[in-house]
This record gives C-alpha cells, structure tokens and sequence, in this order.
C-alpha cells in the first residue's frame, strides 16, 4: 500500500501546523444543539457528498487507516485527491478525523475537519490543514490554489450549518 506523502503526521490534531506550510483555519459555529448531528455528518462522509465532493471511501466512517479518494470536478475534468485517515476522534466533545495524502493527490499535507463544543456549549466546526503543491498544476496555480483551499474550508462550513439547520 502507498505510503503518506509528507512528514508531521498527525499535527492537525491539535493544531500545532508545521512551519514551512501554507495553513488553513476556517472556525465556524453551528446552531445550539446540533454536536451530535454535525459529527455525525462529518464522520460518514456526509458533509463531504453534501456540498459537491464525490467520496469513495474504504468504509462508511472515518477511521484510522480508511482510504478515501476525493473528486472534484465532472467526467473526465474530475481531479482525484487519494487519502488515508490518520486520525479519528467521537468523543462526545469533540468529533471529526483527519486525513493525509496518498501518491496522485495534487497536494501534499494534512486537512482535518472537526466538530468541538467549547466551555459554554456552543459547538463550532472547524477546518485545519497544512499543505504544498506536489503536482505542476498545483504548482503553476500559485496563489490561486490558496484561495482555492480556504474557499473550500469556507464551502464546507457553509454546507454543515445548512445541514444542521435542517435536523434542528
């Protein structure tokens, strides 16, 4: 099996990026009440199929050792970001996974995505990642591919309170 494309290892998980890395942070709060149905959505893959992005994952849930390849795009346009889950957290304070890069993602790094309740119960989701161009085309995009990244992190966080606007 394809091994992991980058160092740092687990470092979204507390949230200590490496230097040397373009960062993410995206922190959004999600309606009252919603903790449960916000990790559950984050950890089946849900949120991901929610706002456009075709999963195939070697299991319904994030876990580690999972594999996942992420698409974005159409037919023949569509880009392939192979993954492996690094690490898993459904603790009833917090809830979410993170993921690292396979060979043929166009990146290398790490992205988590995170359900947590802080000290006066308001439950936020947050998107960490680190991460370097490892394909030309992430390369030529420059800046372009930053603002992509945090779009992204933006799209999701928009897609889970509309998801859990819905249950609640």
């Amino acid at each position: 099996m394809p091994a992991l494309t980058y160092p740092h290892v687990g470092a979204t998980r507390a949230g200590d990026l490496p230097a040397g890395w373009r960062h993410v942070r995206h922190r959004v709060r999600l309606p009252e009440g919603t903790f449960d149905a916000a990790g559950e959505a984050v950890l089946s893959w849900h949120l991901h199929r929610a706002a456009g992005i075709r999963i195939d994952a070697s299991a319904d849930r994030a876990a580690p050792g999972v594999r996942v390849v992420s698409g974005l795009g159409v037919g023949p346009l569509r880009l392939a970001a192979p993954c492996e889950v690094v690490w898993a957290v459904d603790d009833g304070s917090r809830a979410g996974f993170g993921y690292g890069t396979l060979p043929g993602h166009p990146a290398r790094g790490e992205e988590a995505f995170l359900v947590g309740r802080d000290g006066s119960g308001e439950v936020w989701f947050e998107v960490r990642a680190f991460s370097r161009p490892d394909r030309w085309f992430m390369r030529a995009a420059g800046p372009a591919g930053r603002v992509f990244q945090h779009a992204y992190a933006w799209w999701l966080g928009r897609t889970l309170r509309r998801l859990c606007a819905r249950r609640g």
